[in-house]
């Protein structure tokens, strides 16, 4: 069992420049020590055989195809007041060379 100091969680807030009072100091120290205690156990699953799983959720963002859509209310009036229109979009600078 793995249990770590007082100090170590002092060091450790200090490093990421948070402040603790006492009660949340010894609150966290034994909840780290509860988080490596947790490792420890994992360590002592045999893996031998266990092919890796690199990504558990999908990579690739599905897509949808562009389509115009007929403004209505709050889009018209978006359009109406905008400094610059084509058809039924809004007119920007060209922001790349």
């Amino acid at each position: 069992m793995r249990k770590i100091s007082r100090e170590e969680v002092l060091r450790i807030a200090r490093l990421a420049r948070l402040e603790f009072n006492d009660e949340e100091v010894e609150v966290l120290t034994h909840q780290l020590s509860s988080i490596l205690d947790y490792i420890e156990k994992l360590k002592e699953i045999n893996t031998e055989g266990v092919e890796p799983t690199f990504y558990t959720f999908v990579t690739e963002t599905p897509m949808r195809e562009d389509e115009e859509r007929k403004a209505e209310g709050a889009d018209q009036l978006a359009l109406r007041e905008a400094p610059s229109v084509y058809k039924k979009f809004f007119r920007v600078p060209k922001v790349i060379k």
